[in-house]
């Protein structure tokens, strides 16, 4: 091989191991079998949300991998492979993933990496049945508010009830 070859190659698998460093989360998915209008659709949910999808050699991978530390992910690196890396929401790809599988049923879920640690296949399912960031933060802003809520309550029905009282 040349050396022109040789790296191109390691500059390949230089930016996948770029990739794995900055993401939070990363799902490997087959795609054999998606039409290219479902390709476009899954690619187009993903953009939405911040997370690309990005199609890599299986031996590029496992080298960027191997390099990154993530060992155990080499059994996902087979067949056709495409990766879906979130820098911001760790629930994003799994999310998405998993919902579109359900309707495309040519869509696999191989296993991924969720904050720096390799996730086995019911990780990422388990993973994607949590709400978005958005959603957990609605959850959370309506828990701390109940307390204020309640008092406001309380303070409302005391003055009610000295409405009444002097009437």
């Amino acid at each position: 091989m040349s050396k022109e070859v040789i790296a191109k190659k390691a500059a390949a698998v230089e930016e996948v191991f770029e990739k794995f460093n900055e993401a939070v989360s990363c799902v490997v998915v087959d795609y054999r079998g998606l039409t290219v209008e479902q390709v476009t659709e899954l690619r187009k949910e993903l953009r939405e949300e911040n997370v690309e999808l990005r199609v890599v050699k299986n031996t590029y991978l496992k080298r960027a991998a191997d390099k990154a530390g993530y060992e155990g992910l080499d059994d996902t690196f087979s067949g056709p492979t495409a990766v879906a890396f979130s820098k911001e929401d760790v629930v994003a790809p799994a999310r998405i993933l998993a919902k579109f599988a359900k309707d495309a049923e040519a869509l696999e879920i191989k296993g991924g990496m969720i904050e720096g640690k390799v996730a086995s296949l019911e990780q990422i399912n388990e993973l994607a049945k949590l709400p978005s960031r958005e959603g957990l933060l609605s959850m959370l802003l309506s828990v701390l508010q109940a307390p204020v809520r309640n008092v406001a309550y309380a303070v409302k029905a005391v003055a009610d009830s000295k409405d009444d009282d002097a009437a």
